[in-house]
């Protein structure tokens, strides 16, 4: 069963179950009576564990499945992964899923077919961490992997499992050379008490260290908000990202306007028409792509009809990209 922690693909079939110790040694162990499938089956592994980032309905299903991924992988990290025909148009309408209040909910997978090439998006590990979106997709024909904060869970925070699921993403598109594509929604780290006692640090550091050794081609698009650690960590340029635009109205900052407003002026007493005022005034300042463009952290500020053609243009500048890595054993990850 270890076995399958090491593949860089997990398929489980409904009937499947894989577990270290089997329902008797866990009887025998603690008394405790489970079936097999409670125990280790298809739905556990791909909800809770995250083991299985895909679950078929039959082994010819599962067949099927891993040929789907295995179209996205070159033969090794020298070669370029595999072009498919494509003469799907530039210009397309992004945000048409994006809802105009900052804090409504929406489905970012929308937001990915329409800049990605029509009918190329495949999901891996759909059912664990919805928070954050991961899969195989095509730009111009040419395979990339895209990692998508989901508004539609979570607000798009980032807890333990979302880093760890984002992480090992990034480090299988690396291995195998498959350019990186990035959305970014998010209004920070999930915080409590339960998360930082499990280790939140130490597990978003992974997302960290994924991003800063990833070698390949990187793009990101800021769609909305980017607020502190999270946006930082979602293939900023501060991770070394190549290329990174950002729409008019996303809100690049530590934290939001309401927020700032209260930590510098909560204990001034002032009446709300003054608070709202300040609010505005430094949404208007500091929350916006202007900032962080002229500060270079941003390389554009595009209008969401153009993302498709400028993420198009960026890969195919970035497609002889090459790095040299230095002479070393290996990295040393945070676990």
């Amino acid at each position: 069963a270890l076995l399958i922690g090491i593949a860089d693909v997990v398929v489980f079939t409904t009937d499947a179950t894989a577990f270290v110790s089997g329902p008797a040694a866990v009887m025998g162990m603690t008394g405790e009576e489970i079936s097999p499938f409670d125990l280790g089956g298809a739905a556990i592994h791909s909800t809770e564990s995250g083991i299985a980032a895909l679950v078929a309905s039959d082994e010819a299903s599962a067949i099927e499945s891993i040929s789907i991924v295995l179209t996205h992988l070159p033969a090794n990290n020298h070669e370029l992964p595999p072009w498919a025909m494509n003469d799907d148009v530039l210009d397309r309408d992004c945000d048409a899923n994006v809802p105009d209040s900052p804090n409504a909910g929406y489905d970012v997978r929308g937001v990915i077919d329409e800049v990605c090439d029509r009918g190329s998006w495949f999901e891996l590990w759909a059912r664990h961490a919805a928070n954050v979106v991961i899969g195989f997709a095509r730009v111009d024909g040419y395979p990339v992997g895209v990692v998508a904060n989901q508004p539609a869970w979570l607000a798009g925070t980032l807890d333990i499992e979302a880093s760890t699921k984002a992480a090992r993403f990034v480090q299988l598109c690396d291995a195998f050379n498959v350019p990186l594509l990035t959305f970014v929604d998010t209004p920070g780290f999930q915080p409590g008490k339960d998360l930082e006692w499990r280790g939140m640090i130490r597990h978003g550091a992974k997302l960290v260290h994924a991003y800063a050794a990833a070698t390949v081609p990187r793009v990101c698009v800021i769609l909305r908000k980017a607020y502190g650690g999270a946006y930082i960590v979602m293939d900023s340029r501060g991770m070394g990202s190549d290329f990174v635009v950002s729409w008019p109205n996303a809100e690049i900052a530590v934290m939001g306007a309401a927020g700032a407003i209260g930590l510098l002026y909560g204990r001034r007493d002032l009446p709300p028409e003054e608070m709202t005022a300040l609010v505005d005034q430094y949404q208007a300042d500091y929350c916006t792509p202007r900032v962080a463009s002229e500060r270079g952290y941003v390389d554009a500020v595009i209008e969401p009809a153009e993302t498709r053609r400028v993420v198009v243009g960026a890969f195919e500048a970035l497609r002889s990209k090459r790095e040299h890595l230095p002479k070393r054993r290996h990295a040393n990850p945070p676990q």
